[in-house]
């Protein structure tokens, strides 16, 4: 692989914001990534992407192989495959509560494994050699097997990639960031395979055909940065960028401000000023469906926090329950009040540990409600109080958002202004509840006014819809209408050419019988001309006998 050597002077920009917050990773990242043990039952919910959910294609009963596919992406939307992340009995495709922020329950196909782990004939042939495949085929590749973005956003890669081959990429960047505190499973996978995701990488400059490649990895990883800086000291074209620690820098819009000083313009992609990004997770990913043929069917996965007795990253098969998670970490402490998906900045609370990790599942967080106030966490308890406007959310808003201006025109339900104030660029990083002293729970409100908004445009979409179906019917009424006043019409019109067809008809049939009666009176008369001669001679004659 050739191709421009990276600038050796690149100069890092700052982007507007930014908090640091503790990070508490060296309470994960000291032990290497352990395999997770298969559970006795895998829940894998059909909502695991941005976009349409996924269409199931087995049924209760059906023997699954393990990377069988049992729901295909949805026809014609953005998408994604899943697999049986091993075998086993399919036990139900049922509705099942979802590990989703909303609290909402989904589609789910539930897998009672058999611990055989086995792959039948479903493994997908290696392509070894993929500088000799092109991207069309290495694109259908990735979307075989189901791979999505692994930091968080979930996206699914091959309509990513798809749209990037459209336009010319100058620069791949990919994420090592992982600014978020608690999570390290960025950070181990780095060190442990950094010549897989290098080979991932090479594929990527190989199907988008890059000028160049960064890594950009947090100046507070330095085994990562050595690892993936000796696996790629041989290729000019790519390049690993130690960046400053600060929350949140793993945004993908403001790691490219980072490494480029470029910015990704509002409700615009990176592809738009040519950079295409990807994570170091969905890049390992991608090494693995290309060069070992397997589907997405685990993930690292970092338990941690003091709710847990052994805090480390396990390779988890997708649909595992946290239950199993926080039994191999050794068991819960004493501590262990709350269950978070994610992290304590971007993550979510979970109801139950019986939820299962999805391909979004980047952290099971174990903790206590006392180290959540006293991080001063965006999922702490405290009392919310009023707004003293402070100016304290905006000055950490990574985005150049106006947070309080926002929170207001939700709490009014105005929508129409949140809008207005770019609601759609928050990237609910929850810097604005990090420093609020008034503990508002800021993110909540802009979730809420994005669900808000997405359910009104979803209500506006049907009242379209219907409104254009009573059109549509009002319309063909019409036409119903017009089409019988002119059959009528022409029926009209028809009977009257027949009736005048008839009369003309009937005016030839009266000349005709005027002229049958002419002939048949001048037959009389002459008849009786010749009966009166015939009656004229015979008197004579009997006058002359007498």
């Amino acid at each position: 692989m050739t191709g421009t050597p990276c600038s050796s002077k690149i100069k890092l920009s700052r982007f507007h914001g930014g908090v640091h917050p503790p990070f508490h990773k060296e309470e994960s990242n000291q032990l290497p990534i352990a395999k997770a043990t298969i559970p006795s039952q895998l829940i894998l919910p059909v909502h695991q992407q941005i976009g349409k959910d996924s269409v199931p294609v087995v049924k209760t009963g059906d023997y699954v192989y393990k990377g069988q596919l049992i729901a295909e992406a949805a026809i014609g939307t953005i998408s994604a495959n899943i697999h049986a992340p091993t075998s086993g009995t399919i036990r139900a495709v049922e509705e099942r509560l979802l590990p989703h922020y909303s609290g909402l329950s989904g589609i789910c196909i539930v897998i009672d494994t058999d611990q055989k782990d086995d792959w039948g004939d479903y493994k997908l042939p290696a392509m070894h050699d993929f500088t000799s495949i092109n991207s069309d085929s290495l694109l259908d590749r990735i979307q075989q097997a189901g791979i999505v973005g692994l930091g968080g956003a979930v996206f699914p890669t091959a309509v990513k990639l798809a749209g990037a081959k459209k336009h010319p990429i100058e620069t791949l960047i990919i994420n090592g960031a992982e600014c978020e505190p608690y999570i390290t499973c960025d950070d181990r996978l780095m060190r442990e395979n950094s010549n897989e995701i290098i080979t991932g990488i090479q594929i990527l400059q190989h199907m988008v055909k890059p000028a160049c490649c960064l890594i950009g990895i947090e100046d507070n990883k330095p085994e990562a940065i050595k690892a993936l800086t000796e696996a790629c000291s041989h290729i000019p074209d790519i390049e690993v960028i130690p960046i400053p620690t600060i929350y949140p820098s793993g945004g993908e819009k403001q790691l490219i401000q980072i490494l480029t000083g470029k910015e990704v313009p509002a409700q615009g992609l990176p592809i738009d000023i040519g950079i295409l990004s990807q994570n170091v997770g969905t890049v390992y990913s991608i090494y693995k469906a290309v060069l070992e043929g397997e589907p997405l069917l685990s993930r690292i996965v970092t338990v941690t926090g003091n709710g847990i007795l052994k805090p480390r990253n396990f390779n988890v098969l997708i649909g595992s329950p946290f239950k199993h998670l926080a039994e191999l970490a050794g068991g819960y402490t004493k501590m262990a009040d709350h269950l978070i998906m994610g992290g304590p900045m971007m993550g979510f609370s979970l109801l139950t540990d019986e939820l299962p990790i999805i391909k979004a599942t980047n952290c099971a967080l174990f903790i206590s409600t006392t180290v959540l106030n006293e991080s001063n966490s965006v999922h702490h308890n405290q009392p919310t109080l009023p707004c003293i406007r402070c100016g304290k959310c905006m000055e950490a808003c990574p985005v150049n958002l106006l947070p309080q201006q926002l929170y207001w025109h939700i709490r009014a339900k105005d929508f129409e202004k949140t809008e207005e104030h770019h609601l759609w660029d928050c990237i609910d990083c929850g810097c604005c509840s990090y420093v609020c002293p008034s503990h508002i729970p800021l993110v909540d409100y802009y979730r809420f006014a994005k669900t808000e908004i997405r359910d009104q445009q979803l209500q506006q979409e049907k009242a379209n819809r219907s409104r254009e179906r009573h059109e549509f019917l009002l319309r063909r009424k019409e036409r119903d209408k017009r089409e019988r006043e002119a059959k009528r019409a022409a029926h009209k019109a028809a009977l009257q050419k027949k009736k005048a067809a008839a009369a003309a008809q009937g005016e030839t049939d009266s000349s005709k019988s005027d002229a049958i009666k002419a002939a048949m009176a001048r037959v009389k008369k002459k008849k009786e001309n010749m009966a009166q001669r015939e009656t004229g001679i015979s008197r004579n004659e009997n006058q002359e006998r007498n």
